[in-house]
């Protein structure tokens, strides 16, 4: 027999709330804003379920001047009915026990629609400037992205693993990594789970993970940061790069449906609009570099895109399709990893793609090398020392099914979903080669 636990504290559920009309409740949270009017005053409680909306009038048992922005309090009043409030009722504070007091008064004002600061103080002040409802919201709706993601990936059959940040060499083979002493030896942080998820589908089949990468490149721009998370998914019998795309559509089908369901208050603050996804266009990586020559009269690189392309090419394929996503296929073998399955019909090509979502690159993915003296020859065609690959291709030496899979940068996603002009708003504690604070 298991074990029943006592019964654990959990807090009013709005529905919970709006059943009590006309009960007495008991409330904790953090003051937001106090409104003071002719004889009561408004106080907005900013709580786990969201923003209450709090009356101090004559049915309060203390004086209103206990009262201050940014204290933490257990508050006890009753429901009452307001079919104006946004929540369709409002609380008439009873009593108040004061939690803690804020030692200082915020540097900046946050409980306005926007925080009045630049994108530097934003993250300066970052444990104060997420209190704002348009801030926090950001981080609603990418935990919702999370939650569905899960949700998704346990449906379908994924296990989820948890893969080691701390590794002996670099996923991609390149020198964008953070190395640091590990008892002695070098070691790194994780470029990837790239490695270990190929190794676990021999185990498992399907597995997932949703956790953070390092990139120690020297990007300053609004599309990178060295540290964020990354949505991974790898396949065990896959068939083909389509039946990657398509697993990812069905994913982001349900994780778009899930935010706008759960979300709606939060996407409204930024008056987001989140796509309908049909089926999204897919183009071959030549086939979109001639688009854009046709359009503009050059292509800005031979095997890559530009930001500029991606923009341009989302533009077009918008224009023409109605699509805010695009999946562009069939990238060079020279831009792919090591360990990119070719193409059979033409081995300069992979059987890989990146997913572009209203012009910025959200997800790589691919089919991958499954065979062991493939995979040595490729290494070996690039002037690559197998020798410390050696643990990552003993999945490949005894045996790996056919696979493939995709990372989507859950950070990027959010942004793009939002409308946001820069990855840092996406991200929580932003890492970048000025910030390690806070």
């Amino acid at each position: 027999m298991f074990y029943t636990p006592p019964k654990i504290h959990s807090p009013l559920s709005l529905s919970d709330l709006t059943a009590r009309i006309g009960e007495t409740v008991s409330v904790c949270g953090m003051i937001h804003k106090i409104r003071r009017m002719a004889g009561f005053a408004f106080v907005v409680l900013r709580t786990e379920i969201g923003d209450l909306q709090c009356v101090y009038g004559e049915q309060a048992a203390f004086p209103l001047s206990v009262l201050a922005e940014e204290q933490a309090v257990r508050v006890t009043a009753v429901v009452k009915e307001d079919a104006r409030s946004r929540l369709g009722f409002e609380l008439l504070l009873c009593e108040v026990e004061i939690l803690s007091r804020p030692t200082e008064p915020s540097p900046v004002v946050i409980n306005n629609k926007e925080i009045a600061a630049s994108a530097e103080s934003l993250y300066d002040l970052r444990p104060v400037t997420l209190r704002n409802a348009k801030e926090r919201a950001i981080f609603t709706i990418q935990a919702e992205i999370c939650r569905a993601s899960r949700d998704f990936f346990e449906r379908m059959g994924f296990t989820e693993i948890h893969s080691p940040k701390l590794v002996s060499g670099s996923a991609e083979g390149g020198a964008n990594v953070f190395r640091l002493d590990y008892f002695g030896k070098e070691a790194f942080l994780a470029q990837s789970p790239q490695f270990y998820k190929q190794m676990m589908v021999a185990v498992f089949g399907r597995v997932y993970e949703i956790a953070p990468v390092f990139r120690a490149e020297k990007h300053d721009t609004a599309r990178h940061i060295n540290e964020y998370t990354s949505i991974d998914a790898e396949i065990g019998f896959a068939e083909s790069c389509s039946a990657l795309m398509q697993t990812e559509a069905a994913l982001l089908v349900h994780i778009f449906k899930a935010v706008c369901e759960r979300c709606s208050a939060a996407l409204a603050l930024w008056n987001a609009k989140v796509p309908e996804i049909g089926e999204i266009p897919t183009v071959t990586f030549d086939e979109a570099k001639e688009m854009l020559r046709k359009k503009f009269g050059r292509a800005d690189e031979d095997d890559d895109f530009s930001p500029e392309e991606e923009k341009r090419l989302s533009a077009i394929i918008r224009r023409e399709t109605g699509s805010d996503l695009v999946f562009v296929t069939r990238y060079h073998t020279a831009k792919r990893p090591f360990y990119a399955l070719d193409c059979p019909e033409d081995p300069h090509l992979t059987e890989s793609f990146d997913l572009i979502f209203r012009g910025l690159e959200v997800t790589t993915g691919g089919m991958r090398i499954c065979d062991y003296a493939a995979q040595i020859a490729k290494m070996e065609a690039r002037g690559m020392d197998v020798a410390p690959f050696a643990p990552y291709l003993q999945a490949h030496k005894y045996g790996l099914p056919p696979h493939g899979g995709f990372g989507i940068g859950l950070e990027r996603l959010t942004a793009r979903l939002l409308g946001l002009d820069n990855v840092r708003r996406a991200t929580l504690f932003p890492r970048d080669i000025h910030r390690l604070t806070p």
